[in-house]
């Protein structure tokens, strides 16, 4: 906890104390914490990294939570796969896939929420909750759980079965709201500011959202200190997308990498909900809040806190911002599958998708190293891909039938 200074608004840039706060008093805008990158240069190195444990923990000292009180599932430092036969589908030279459906309860949200709760701890909370389209739920009710505090977790009410069961039955209180998840972020903004409890992603979001850097670590990690050319991550709110950016540039910042990140970051969102895409593509820096209809249940919101800031990175950075429809999600499902044997949920849809896409427009390109960030394990999400796959054939339990059926070339 040295090495956090405090939270600076990312508007006005203002300071203010580590605090469960959120937003600037001044100009409203989002809170985020700022660090000593000097003194953890002078603590961290590649080799005392590589000493520590197999989660997101061995970068304890870039984020903003205490290691020695952490509420730790195990998440982070899942595998980063070579990805060769999807990457000849798509006439691509070096593809990976970030696979972060090996997480404790199947999505990237254990990273956030990790830090989140131990936050929550140090600030005497006795109660978690969020608002959330799923996976956030899942983590939040097992991590609290895990770490003995009581939890309230709101989500829609058309939220995909299987995430409504592997949220309940870790015992907390779930609340299904009639609206989307605009509406229910709205409400959980209303009670945060009523009940004293640590809504992770309203005020103790500042910390929250720094779990999502260890996804930048891992990855140049993993690919021996070095930086990938291109990235692809799917894009809700959009604090994913700007923290992974973060996370690569403060790799530099504190002398882990020899030299600066020149990663274009490319950005992937459903066509049902894709306000960040489509200001993207109208070059406009206004975010339009719309209603989501989607099967990418996990990215819709319609109303994404950091948009403006994800539009900006791709800018920035010279990547794009585009958008799949349904088929194509469900396709890019399929394709992940059938190349690599990895089963993505909607959101693992939308990133392949649009690769593919990026990649026939040349946006992607053949000799750039490209990741894609995989979030989310496609048993959360079965219904999608339910009535587009099954068994092959069924047949009569006899040796006859089945060579009758499918003639198997030998």
């Amino acid at each position: 906890m040295a090495h956090v200074t405090g939270l600076r608004c990312r508007e006005c840039g203002r300071d203010f104390e580590i605090a469960p706060i959120f937003t600037c008093e001044w100009c409203f805008g989002p809170l985020e914490v700022s660090y000593d990158y000097d003194a953890i240069s002078e603590s961290v190195s590649r080799e005392s990294i590589e000493r520590g444990p197999s989660s997101i923990w061995r970068y304890a000292d870039l984020l903003p939570a205490d290691r020695g009180a952490s509420v730790d599932l195990g998440a982070g430092f899942t595998p980063l796969v070579r990805a060769d036969r999807l990457a000849a589908e798509l006439g691509l030279g070096e593809v990976w896939v970030k696979n972060d459906t090996l997480n404790p309860t199947g999505s990237f949200k254990d990273r956030v929420v990790a830090v989140a709760l131990s936050k929550a701890l140090e600030f005497g909370f006795k109660t978690a909750s969020c608002a959330s389209t799923g996976n956030l739920a899942n983590s939040v009710a097992a991590h609290a759980a895990h770490a003995g505090l009581r939890s309230f977790v709101f989500i829609p009410a058309d939220l995909e079965t299987g995430k409504v069961v592997t949220t309940a039955v870790y015992g907390g209180t779930l609340v299904a709201v009639k609206g989307n998840y605009d509406d229910v972020n709205r409400l959980c903004a209303e009670l945060a500011s009523t009940y004293e409890w640590a809504f992770v992603n309203v005020n103790i979001r500042p910390y929250y959202a720094e779990g999502s850097k260890t996804l930048a670590y891992e990855t140049v990690e993993q690919l021996g200190w070095e930086y990938p050319d291109h990235v692809v991550v799917p894009i809700a709110s959009g604090s994913q997308f700007t923290k992974i950016r973060k996370g690569f540039d403060e790799l530099h910042n504190v002398g882990l990498t020899d030299e600066a990140p020149a990663v274009r970051m490319s950005g992937a969102q459903a066509e049902g909900c894709s306000p960040v895409a489509v200001a993207f593509r109208d070059d406009s820096d206004t975010i339009k809040p719309v209603k989501p209809s989607t099967i990418a249940k996990s990215l819709a919101i319609g109303n994404p806190a950091d948009g403006y800031f994800a539009l900006d990175a791709a800018h920035q950075t010279g990547g794009v911002i585009e958008s799949v429809t349904d088929d194509e999600i469900v396709e890019g499902i399929r394709l992940l599958a059938r190349t690599e044997g990895i089963f993505g949920e909607t959101a693992a849809g939308v990133t392949v998708g649009t690769l593919a896409k990026l990649a026939a427009a040349g946006v992607v390109r053949p000799d750039e190293r490209v990741v894609i960030y995989v979030t989310g394990h496609g048993l959360k999400t079965i219904e999608a891909v339910a009535s587009h796959v099954g068994p092959t054939a069924e047949i009569e339990p006899t040796l006859e039938a089945f060579d009758a059926e499918l003639s198997p070339d030998e």
